[in-house]
């Protein structure tokens, strides 16, 4: 069986399980990435971002190499490579967790019960659920499922495409890094720089393949292009930017604006100026847009792999 099919039984079984089980209810192997890459910030931490980069070597190369023996171990078996990949990507992709997540939130809202949204805000993002009303919190939801669609399912699959299941590892560990360290506190401000970089740079192709995705699968494509190519470079972030845009485009509402984390408070552009407020029921809105972005991505990186692996035969 060529590399080509491999990858797309594995991937769309990856997915479909994503889409059926969600997340491992334990002993997920984020989590336990996680914990390992918790046990070497405690051996190597310093504050210094040349013992950063050590951190984020150690942990994301850990990560690639895993993958690639596991790949290697398992060639001469096509069945084995399948069952492989998919397990992989199912381990990887968290768009059912995303959608779960982001519904219990939207079911609050619309019940009215603005005290039961904010307590479960924090299992999205990091935004200071106390400094949020109603609309703060759903547009909080919004921006959360559209940066996740490509963090926690486009941008897998790309890697995924490209470099097979070493590849779904990696950016998961890098992403997971990210997350971990690589925010702007006092902390982590030297020792977290370099895996925020490299999460830049890993999820640039992710990032873009969202924002052309979400502008093709939302229901005003003019709209999300004119939002992307207006707004997306005031973001601070090199790819929420293009992604946040086009959602908001896409979606016709408003994104950005002031926002709190852990008592740090930021003034973002606003996204899509033209559009109106976000209201509860955009995250049901959004999380169809997310689930739409995401299947299309599957097609997309099956597509590109195969002709990656077409060429090399």
């Amino acid at each position: 069986m060529r590399a080509g099919r491999v990858f797309a039984y594995g991937a769309a079984a990856g997915v479909l399980g994503d889409l059926l089980l969600g997340d491992p209810r334990r002993g997920h192997p984020v989590a336990a990435f996680g914990r390992a890459a918790g046990a070497v910030e405690r051996v190597l931490w310093r504050d210094h971002r040349g013992w950063g980069a050590l951190h984020t070597v150690v942990c994301a190369g850990g990560a690639v190499a895993v993958g690639a023996s596991a790949q290697r171990f398992v060639r001469s078996s096509p069945v084995a490579s399948v069952v492989l990949t998919g397990a992989a990507t199912w381990a990887v992709v968290g768009g059912t967790s995303l959608a779960r997540e982001a519904r219990v939130i939207g079911r609050a809202l619309e019940a009215g019960d603005v005290e039961a949204a904010r307590e479960r805000l924090p299992h999205l993002c990091g935004r200071d659920p106390q400094a949020l009303d109603a609309d703060g919190i759903a547009r909080a939801v919004v921006e959360s499922v559209a940066e996740n669609t490509s963090d926690a399912v486009v941008g897998a699959l790309v890697w995924g495409a490209l470099g097979g299941v070493p590849g779904l590892l990696g950016f998961r560990a890098v992403n997971t890094l990210d997350a971990m360290v690589g925010h702007k506190s006092e902390r982590y401000r030297r020792y977290g720089w370099a895996s925020a970089r490299l999460d830049d740079v890993a999820g640039w192709p992710g990032a873009r393949l969202t924002a052309v995705l979400a502008t093709a699968a939302g229901g005003d494509p003019r709209g999300a292009v004119r939002a992307w190519r207006d707004d997306a470079g005031r973001h601070p972030s090199p790819n929420a930017g293009p992604v946040e845009a086009s959602f908001s485009g896409a979606l016709g509402v408003r994104l950005g604006g002031t926002l709190s984390y852990a008592g740090r408070v930021e003034h973002r552009p606003v996204l899509n100026s033209r559009g109106r407020a976000v209201a509860s029921y955009d995250i049901e809105r959004a999380v169809r847009l997310s689930r739409r972005v995401g299947l299309l991505a599957l097609g997309v990186s099956v597509g590109v792999r195969a002709l990656l692996k077409g060429r090399t035969s």
